[in-house]
């Protein structure tokens, strides 16, 4: 496309546009990127021209326009932020910068990483959200042209677009972009499923012919006889969107419904409920498949109805009615608030600033909170929407699967905290009943109450997940101090050092914490290794640099592998191992004798020969152990000496069973390797305060 194609493109909708601001960005990239080549052979410019192609398709305005031109000239050519800001105005010259930073932020890979680089994408889209717009549109037009590509290439930046890219576009409204990304990458991830549906889809028009305009042409005749002016359009769901049903409901693809849709874009609100009504009268309903996102819109400003009838032969189709304003925000989501017509930006009443959602996710987590941020992401991403009844008939809108812990949260906080009980459309409820749309929900609360440990296996909401940690971190703080402070002075010990309150501040200071009982608290709540702080303090005692790496431990992995321990059966240094390859997760390692392996002896292509490689190995390989230890004073600070003695760690420890002659423990034991338990597990049974030992193997422990 030349420059004066994607001028006419934007002049379509924007009358106003400044050629010469584009004209001269198209010649300073094309200029920039000189002498480049996409993997497919083609000149490297036809790519920043194409995206900007796919922005124009949403009318955007003229500096995300130029952005698209120049948004690889500063990470892939001699072109710099000042040089651009010079010719095309500092604008301009922030959002090619945003677009660079988040093309070189890591979404994939090693999952702490990935959460922290998840809250630089947000902050980044928070300042300005054309920048995500641009970064959309880019990941587009690399996956359809993604052919050429390395395989193994293809596959990551399909998982990628699949996981994160696709759901986000998906939030930010643009369903149509959503659609695209998820089956331009199922297309890479799954060839044959999706193969195998357009077949069926060939089958079924050869059978039934082409049922879309016959359908389509009855709406039209139905609508018309009662006089409602309206377009209609039909079409067959996308393969990825059909296979994603068939997956969910368990369904074989001839007994799912609903595999075409329709939409009626009329020109007022009452004429979709009048075109509701016709093709109720005409059409006998589905139960259970109505929807109504004009009384109760999306979160992502979503507004339409929701239909499925049995139509014509009785092939079920799925209705979708709504006005031309809507369908603006269904087609464009993020982008209308955007949006040029005419030469001016057009406001569309029904547009919901995203903005808002972006800056509370921020806001809501603290800088260090990676994870929990990188959950609640996910969570609101991913997720449909129920809509429930506060008793003052306040509308609160939560993900499908959202509990009555969930709506107590999403009111107030110290509400969810107090939460003991609820009551849906007046009938108590346990706590973990999935609330469904329309329901009216009752939180009974009571003084004193606090969120029990449980709750994160029973709630789905960030927000919910978020202050149940938060309060049952303030209300284990002062037992995790007493853990940590026990764990600092058996590791202070082990290196000839006393524990003093001098040396706790002086750790404390050095690893960026607030105080001592900071630190001893995390500590306590394995958050923070106790070797780590006394390295702070004594790094010339530090393991000796000759130990085996603990990241390349494995001798048989390819170079860009990585390995994980498996959970189930947690193998050390010296025991026989077998590697297992799982999709997105790497290699995953298990002791030759672990019973799971048995789920993989029909797929002898997944095995992957490993050993330890020999060496001494740090003590950073946690194995959990099952201890009753005798009820009385000082037999546990006794025991958490005894392990410190044999040069073991304590990273986890839980009381599972509290009766008044004894105590079991699920205490997790950082360990060097296989010869270094036997020897932890020898001492611990010689302990006459130690009923019984055993290493905990648990099959049900997934990957």
């Amino acid at each position: 496309m030349d420059v004066d194609d994607l001028i006419a493109l934007v002049r379509n909708y924007n009358p106003r546009t400044n050629e010469d601001l584009i004209r001269r960005a198209y010649e300073y990239g094309c200029r920039m990127h000189e002498g480049q080549f996409r993997q497919s052979g083609e000149p490297y410019f036809t790519h920043p021209v194409a995206v900007a192609a796919i922005l124009t398709e949403m009318r955007l305005d003229d500096a995300t326009i130029v952005t698209a031109l120049l948004h690889d000239t500063i990470e892939d050519t001699r072109s710099t932020w000042a040089e651009v800001s010079d010719l095309f105005g500092r604008d301009v010259a922030d959002l090619v910068d945003g677009v660079t930073k988040l093309t070189n932020l890591q979404l994939s890979g090693a999952h702490s990483k990935q959460a922290e680089n998840f809250r630089k994408l947000f902050v980044a889209m928070s300042r300005d959200l054309r920048v995500i717009l641009v970064k959309l549109a880019d990941r587009l037009h690399n996956m359809r042209t993604i052919r050429s590509m390395r395989p193994e290439k293809q596959a990551q930046k399909a998982r990628e677009t699949m996981e994160i890219f696709a759901p986000l576009a998906g939030r930010m409204g643009m369903q149509w972009m959503r659609e695209e990304l998820e089956d331009l990458a199922f297309k890479v991830l799954n060839p044959e499923a999706r193969n195998s549906i357009i077949r069926r889809f060939v089958v079924l028009q050869k059978e039934n012919g082409d049922v879309i305009p016959q359908i389509t042409a009855d709406i039209r005749a139905a609508l018309e006889t009662e006089g409602i002016d309206a377009a209609v359009f039909g079409r067959a769901k996308r393969p990825y969107s059909v296979w994603r049903k068939m997956q969910e409901k368990q369904l074989s693809f001839s007994r799912l419904s609903d595999i075409y849709g329709f939409r009626i874009i009329t020109g007022t609100d009452p004429d979709c409920y009048r075109a509701l009504g016709v093709i109720h009268r005409k059409w006998r309903t589905v139960p259970g498949r109505f929807k109504d996102y004009i009384s109760q819109p999306k979160s992502n400003g979503y507004r339409s109805i929701h239909t499925t009838v049995s139509a014509r032969d009785g092939t079920r189709v799925e209705v979708q009615i709504r006005t031309r304003a809507m369908h603006e925000v269904a087609e464009a989501g993020v982008a209308a608030h955007w949006a040029y017509r005419d030469g001016v930006r057009s406001r569309n009443p029904f547009a919901v600033d995203p903005g808002e959602w972006l800056t509370s996710l921020t806001e809501r987590f603290g800088e260090e909170d990676h994870d929990a941020f990188l959950e609640a992401v996910k969570l609101e991403m991913y997720q449909d929407q129920v809509f429930c009844f506060s008793p003052k008939g306040d509308v609160i809108q939560l993900p499908k699967g959202a509990t009555p812990i969930d709506f107590a949260y999403a009111i107030h906080t110290r509400l969810g905290n107090a939460c003991v009980g609820a009551k849906v459309d007046g009938i108590r409820v346990p706590l973990w009943t999935r609330l469904k749309n329309g329901q009216g929900v009752e939180i009974i609360a009571a003084a004193g109450q606090r969120p029990q440990a449980t709750w994160l296996d029973i709630v789905v909401t960030g927000r919910a997940k978020a202050a149940i940690r938060r309060s049952l971190r303030e209300e284990d703080r002062s037992r995790f101090i007493r853990l940590g402070s026990e764990l600092l002075r058996v590791a202070f010990e082990h290196v000839n050092r006393k524990i003093t309150d001098k040396a706790l501040r002086t750790a404390a200071r050095a690893l960026a914490l607030t105080d001592a009982d900071e630190l001893l608290a995390r500590v306590g709540a394995a958050e923070l290794s106790a070797q780590r702080v006394v390295g702070a303090l004594y790094p010339d005692l530090t393991p000796p640099a000759d130990e085996i790496d603990a990241g390349r431990a494995v001798a048989g992995l390819q170079a860009d592998q990585e390995f994980n321990r498996a959970p189930c059966c947690n193998p050390l240094p010296g025991e026989r191992i077998v590697g297992v390859t799982y999709r997105g997760k790497g290699v995953v390692i298990h002791a030759i004798d672990c019973p799971v392996l048995a789920d993989f002896e029909s797929q002898p292509e997944r095995w992957v020969d490993l050993r330890w490689r020999e060496g001494r190995h740090p003590a950073v390989y946690t194995v959990p152990l099952s201890l009753t230890i005798r009820h009385d004073a000082g037999v546990l600070g006794r025991i958490c000496t005894l392990i410190g003695a044999q040069g073991a760690n304590i990273s986890d420890l839980e009381f599972q069973d509290r009766k008044p002659d004894f105590y079991r423990l699920r205490v997790e034991i950082c360990l060097r390797d296989a010869e270094h338990l036997h020897a932890l597990m020898t001492a611990l049974e010689a302990e006459s305060d130690v009923a019984q030992v055993a290493r905990i193997r648990d099959s049900s422990a997934t990957v």
